[in-house]
């Protein structure tokens, strides 16, 4: 099924997953799986449910490793017993919710104590890269640097946060890892290059090596952080 991804997508998540790490027999919630790719990965080794509200995504669901799929959104994570998860994904999700801060609440009461939420979501600084660089919009970039929202085709506007909104909306989570993500590669604009496989695996090494780099975490499309509940 990884390789029907488009190839950003792909080595998206590969990265994703390098950077969480191995898990094993833990409890996961996965909040806004969409098509359930990544709740399926960890499905093979631990006990995973599954939250998505898109019917659209959720007819396209990939689910061959048993996790439990429910339909819905914050309204069904109330109903979820607290301190049940030992890990929660939410990966490019809080940028389309009206009632983030009530979800990261949600978040805090359903994790265990020390347990890990990871977040992916958008920076601006890499946004306007791709708007200059890729697609010439610079009206686009201009309004980005004067702190305008922008537009995600699919989703629809992407309501900019900065990574140190998540404490300030519950103070009880602790930031333990920041990466960049998808800092070179949609620069490369050989697209048949990124078909090599021998090419994507250059790619996400050096992705990984300088994942870390705050100067390189400044212009990284996404941001992946990993918070842990205090």
């Amino acid at each position: 099924m990884m390789n029907q991804l488009p190839v950003w997508e792909n080595l998206a998540k590969v990265i994703i997953w390098k950077q969480i790490g191995a898990l094993k027999g833990k409890t996961i919630l996965d909040f806004g799986s969409g098509t359930g790719i990544t709740p399926n990965h960890y499905a093979t080794d631990n006990k995973v449910i599954a939250v998505e509200p898109s019917e659209e995504m959720l007819a396209k669901q990939v689910n061959t490793n048993d996790y439990r799929q429910i339909i819905g959104s914050t309204k069904e994570l109330k109903k979820l017993p607290s301190e049940s998860f030992d890990y929660i994904f939410c990966h490019n999700v809080l940028e389309y919710a009206d009632d983030r801060e009530e979800i990261v609440r949600e978040f805090y009461r359903l994790l265990k104590p020390n347990g890990k939420l990871s977040i992916v979501k958008h920076n601006r600084n890499g946004r306007v890269m791709q708007m200059v660089v890729l697609l010439n919009n610079f009206d686009e970039a201009n309004s980005l640097l004067d702190g305008h929202n922008s537009t995600a085709q699919q989703f629809g506007t992407i309501n900019y946060y900065d990574d140190s909104d998540i404490t300030k909306w519950c103070d009880g989570f602790a930031l333990q890892e920041s990466y960049g993500l998808r800092t070179f590669w949609d620069l490369q604009q050989n697209q048949e290059i990124q078909k090599d496989d021998d090419w994507q695996k250059k790619m996400i090494d050096i992705e990984m090596r300088v994942s870390h780099n705050p100067d390189f975490q400044k212009i990284a499309f996404f941001h992946h952080l990993i918070f842990e509940k205090r």
